[in-house]
């Protein structure tokens, strides 16, 4: 596991440095990263052991442009962790940047919700 949070680290840290040296460098003046990471219980309270996550590919690239042609948005960045997941694993990474802070929370706030309405499909797992 530990290779795997490395390399996800490194995909984190790899976004940073080109966006920060990028064609929009100069524009951004906020950058936010929402990691999300699978709980050890559902919304309701229940106990979850694990989670079986699919992505929709087609929807996240809209999802994704849609983020991008918002006022004051200059790059915008999703990572899903699809397939059988542990309590504790990352299930995505998603990063917004842009001008000022009241265009980018709401930003990655809206694109949040819509890939986890929209984009991905999550089975709780209680457990055996």
């Amino acid at each position: 596991m530990e290779e795997h949070r490395d390399t996800r680290q490194s995909l984190i840290e790899g976004w940073l440095a080109e966006i920060k040296t990028g064609p929009h460098a100069s524009g951004i003046g906020m950058l936010l990263v929402h990691n999300g990471i699978v709980r050890g219980h559902s919304r309701t309270g229940e106990p979850v052991s694990a989670m079986i996550l699919h992505v929709d590919l087609e929807r996240l690239g809209r999802a994704l442009e849609s983020t991008r042609a918002k006022e004051g948005i200059l790059e915008v960045r999703a990572w899903i962790n699809e397939g059988n997941l542990a309590v504790g694993d990352d299930m995505m990474y998603v990063l917004v940047a842009g001008d000022i802070r009241p265009h980018v929370i709401p930003a990655l706030e809206d694109l949040v919700a819509e890939i986890k309405s929209e984009v991905v499909i999550e089975e709780e797992l209680p457990p055996q």
